[in-house]
């Protein structure tokens, strides 16, 4: 029997298309929650020296920065990645 991995590299071109709806918009919650733990361990890393009872004014200031530039960087790399393809696609 096959894992629910398996389907991921296939090809769905016959696959329903709910089912297809489905799978991509479950690949964008994996990738969004993974990028959520990657703010986290990035930006604590970063900001918080010793966890205390509550953050201080510099760790909070730190940890909304960082994840500031982090998004800043995510959605510039996305709509680069976009426009390459949008560039790839009219050449074809």
């Amino acid at each position: 029997m096959a894992d629910d991995h398996s389907m991921e590299g296939s090809n769905l071109s016959g696959a329903d298309p709910e089912l297809q709806e489905f799978i991509i918009a479950e690949k964008q919650k994996a990738q969004f929650q993974a990028q959520i733990r990657e703010f986290n361990d990035i930006c604590w890393e970063k900001c918080v020296d010793k966890p205390g009872v509550k953050l201080d004014n510099r760790t909070e200031t730190c940890l909304s920065n960082c994840v500031d530039r982090f998004i800043d960087v995510s959605l510039l790399i996305t709509n680069r990645f976009g426009q390459l393809l949008q560039k790839a696609v009219g050449n074809m």
